[in-house]
């Protein structure tokens, strides 16, 4: 309690019409709860949580796709202020466990894959992966990104899973249940997408697949669809994902 207690106090946050009192606001309570059951509620606010999944794209130079260098505390409250401003409400997306959120590019993130082309294909790279190791590798495709020039993207699409649907992930793998408890926020921010559009673009077709073997092989067990799969498809057969690491994709 005396932990929660000097948390409230050291808690100073501004939001236009409202009125921030010293121990009620919605916020210092989700990061409190967050604390008392993780011990970090750096990552937490009201509405988001960062989770380890979209850790990788900070901490793991062998992320395919999405790299980002900024703050991870800073980033979640600057989601959190573009959804409260309105301007970046929730939008539905392939289940109803799934949300996004899209926001212009405030981290300088580069593009996380490119088109491939007649004068960089040559420069493809290929291999097994895994996201995890709880999870099945998979034959994934890449370019190095000391290969290839990113431009930087002019939006992010930040995917969110309900904090409901990522315990069901947990508890489908026996591995994960050993991490410390989830926030309470009601949603968590399981990947990072820099892009140039303000809307969903296609999930690759290998984490289609991946979904459909359920959640005890890292999916989150909805079932294909031939149009989506088709629609991915057609996409990626024309793009590859940019990977920092000598090594190889983490995979996406």
């Amino acid at each position: 309690m005396r932990i929660a207690r000097v948390a409230h106090r050291a808690l100073r946050l501004e939001r236009p019409g409202a009125t921030w009192r010293k121990n009620g606001s919605p916020v210092a309570r989700a990061r409190s709860r967050a604390m008392a059951s993780t011990g970090d509620a750096s990552t937490v606010t009201e509405t988001f949580f960062l989770d380890d999944f979209a850790a990788r794209q900070w901490d793991d130079e062998r992320y395919s796709g999405t790299r980002i260098a900024h703050d991870k505390a800073d980033f979640v409250r600057k989601i959190q202020e573009a959804h409260e401003s309105g301007k970046s409400p929730l939008v539905d997306g392939y289940a109803p466990f799934c949300k996004h959120v899209f926001v212009e590019n405030f981290v300088g993130a580069k593009v996380g894959n490119v088109e491939i082309t007649k004068s960089n294909e040559h420069l493809l790279k290929s291999g097994y992966s895994a996201r995890s190791a709880a999870e099945l590798a998979v034959l994934t495709r890449w370019f190095q990104a000391s290969d290839v020039e990113a431009p930087e993207a002019t939006h992010l699409d930040v995917i969110l899973y309900s904090r409901e649907q990522l315990e069901l992930e947990r508890a489908a793998v026996p591995s994960k249940s050993e991490r410390p408890p989830l926030p309470n926020a009601p949603w968590g921010i399981i990947s990072v997408k820099a892009q140039n559009e303000d809307y969903e673009t296609p999930m690759q077709p290998i984490t289609m697949m991946r979904n459909a073997l359920g959640r005890e092989q890292g999916g989150s067990g909805v079932p294909l669809e031939k149009d989506k799969y088709d629609a991915s498809v057609a996409y990626w057969a024309n793009h590859a994902p940019i990977v920092a690491s000598e090594d190889g994709a983490a995979g996406d």
